[in-house]
């Protein structure tokens, strides 16, 4: 007698899990996912009238370390089509680093690249993970985004293109490889 009263509980069970299932899915309005690629050029200022980045922490030994430890910075860099400081706008890279690594020269970025062009135009990319910004060639994930990048994932590729290493200026080229619906 017992197995007659939980088979009809276990099978409501099961229908009540794939209706939510199935309704869930389809609130998301999942298709094929795409794939795209993004080329553009970060441009972090540091010193001029109207600098991009400021800094907005420091430890007591940030400036007695060799890395720079503890020190945070908050980023509105330009995002541009080319290297060139008046080449044209795509976008904006929002957030911060700070120097996370007693050694050597690492920081943990944690930013939105927010478009303000094209078919992207309002739509964002977040940047979470570690930057060896003295390496020539860097990978970090892209943990999520919104409007056309809603439920992104994949990574970025930075290059420095050129440094000031006086004013602190630096461009990097950035090559983003997006999974997207």
């Amino acid at each position: 007698m017992s197995k007659t009263i939980h088979k009809p509980l276990f099978l409501i069970i099961i229908f009540i899990l794939h209706s939510f299932t199935t309704i869930h899915s389809k609130s998301f309005n999942f298709k094929k996912q795409k794939q795209t690629h993004l080329h553009f050029y970060f441009h972090d200022i540091v010193t001029a009238r109207h600098p991009t980045t400021v800094k907005v922490a420091s430890a007591p030994t940030t400036n007695t370390s060799r890395s720079l430890f503890g020190l945070v910075m908050m980023m509105d860099d330009p995002l541009t089509v080319g290297p060139e400081p008046g080449s044209k706008l795509v976008g904006r890279a929002q957030g911060l680093y700070a120097s996370a690594d007693l050694k050597e020269f690492g920081l943990l970025m944690v930013l939105n690249y927010y478009f303000m062009e094209g078919k992207y135009n309002g739509s964002t990319l977040s940047i979470l993970g570690r930057n060896a910004a003295l390496t020539p060639m860097r990978e970090m994930p892209i943990v999520g985004g919104t409007g056309l990048f809603r439920f992104a994932r994949g990574y970025v590729q930075a290059k420095t293109h050129s440094a000031d290493f006086k004013t602190g200026n630096v461009v990097v080229e950035y090559n983003v490889f997006v999974l997207h619906y």
